[in-house]
């Protein structure tokens, strides 16, 4: 991770256990963390120059297999701490994109998943063919065979990008209209930040068994019920969680599950207040909820996980 001079050491080391959880959460486990001061990642490797020969020895004496960055890197970042590294890259977004691929079941969370990821792979496939480049022997002009695998490639991630969202446009319709069949029952749907619980209190008002587990993306599925309190009817939805900087292509991907959050009537904002950064939590969702057009919503705050 890089700090800058407006933030201070909890709030790092905070930040790095989210990354640690989220690696956790992907099947990896750490070994060790590396921290520097700068103003800003250093636009070509992220870390200095001597940060980065730091990391890349203690890479190869201890044979550590990924490498992750706490933010997300630029296409000319990835390519320039390629040559340094020969294990995995992974960014803060490509990580959370890993994990989402391992927990979506549903052929439509999986669409919504890939599509993300294409998204993410499309402007940091240069690159990756310069080795064929050598290996032929190129002629160092420009449009060799490397450049037009790379087109190639290009061209395919283009082409799946918009079968995918042909695909999630039909899913939409069949969902909008399961919503719009749905009556005029109150809708509210649960957020807050990942893993604060929203399935548990779900399973809790609902009296359902909805899949939760301590892990970060638990739910990417919608999933809704039906709930009657005090003889008043309601339907309540739980959600996608949110993070701290959540992928755009994510967001953009998961827009027709995140129409549940955008036309419910009132939300039940979840936080787990046992968690030492819950404030910055809290800011987080109000945030997201601005982006995804549901900043105006009645909200009703939930302090979670009190017993911790």
């Amino acid at each position: 991770a890089v700090m800058n001079d407006r933030q201070d050491e909890t709030q790092v080391t905070e930040y790095l256990d989210e990354l640690e959880f989220l690696a956790e959460t992907a099947g990896v486990r750490t070994l060790k963390r590396f921290v520097q001061r700068l103003a800003n990642p250093n636009s070509r490797t992220f870390v200095g120059e001597g940060k980065l020969a730091e990391i890349a020895a203690y890479v190869e004496e201890n044979e550590v297999d990924f490498v992750i960055f706490d933010d997300e890197l630029s296409p000319s970042q990835i390519r320039n701490l390629d040559k340094v590294f020969s294990r995995k890259i992974y960014d803060r977004t490509s990580l959370i994109l890993e994990i989402f691929a391992q927990r979506a079941t549903t052929a439509y969370a999986k669409t919504q998943v890939e599509l993300a990821q294409c998204q993410y792979l499309l402007p940091r496939l240069t690159g990756m063919w310069t080795h064929l480049e050598r290996q032929r022997g190129g002629t160092g002009t420009r449009g060799g065979a490397g450049e037009r695998e790379i087109e190639t490639d290009r061209r395919i991630v283009r082409d799946r990008i918009s079968r995918l969202k042909e695909q999630l446009k039909k899913i939409d319709k069949q969902m909008a209209v399961q919503r719009s069949n749905r009556g005029q029952l109150v809708r509210v749907a649960l957020v807050g930040y990942t893993n604060v619980g929203k399935s548990t209190i779900m399973n809790l008002i609902s009296k359902s068994e909805v899949f939760a587990e301590n892990k970060l993306f638990a739910t990417l599925d919608t999933t809704v019920r039906k709930v009657v309190l005090d003889n008043l009817p309601f339907l309540l939805s739980d959600t996608v969680g949110f993070i701290r900087k959540l992928p755009h292509q994510l967001v953009e991907s998961f827009k027709s599950t995140l129409d549940e959050v955008r036309e419910a009537d009132l939300l039940l904002h979840v936080v787990d207040i046992s968690h030492p950064n819950f404030e910055e939590q809290i800011a987080v969702v109000k945030e997201t909820l601005q982006e995804i057009g549901a900043g105006e919503k009645p909200v009703f705050l939930i302090f979670n996980k009190i017993d911790a």
